[in-house]
């Protein structure tokens, strides 16, 4: 591990203190796990939009003609 420098404002860092976990793990610990979890959440918005621009970039697939070579049951 590297050893960083952050600032954070002082009800945050009161707020983070609060926690028992905090004081248990340390703080470091606490401030990587959000990071590890921004990080993920930021990924799947990533892999999201993705998906999302892949699909409407082409027009939808028209399946005309089929519905007569369908066996519907009654």
């Amino acid at each position: 591990m590297k050893a960083i420098q952050i600032t954070m404002e002082e009800k945050l860092l009161e707020r983070l203190d609060a926690y028992p976990e905090a004081g248990r793990r340390g703080r470091s610990a606490v401030v990587r796990e959000a990071v590890a979890d921004y990080l993920a959440r930021k990924e799947a918005e990533k892999i999201a939009l993705a998906y999302k621009r892949g699909y409407t970039a082409a027009p939808p697939v028209e399946f005309e003609g089929w519905a007569k070579e369908a066996a519907w049951l009654d």
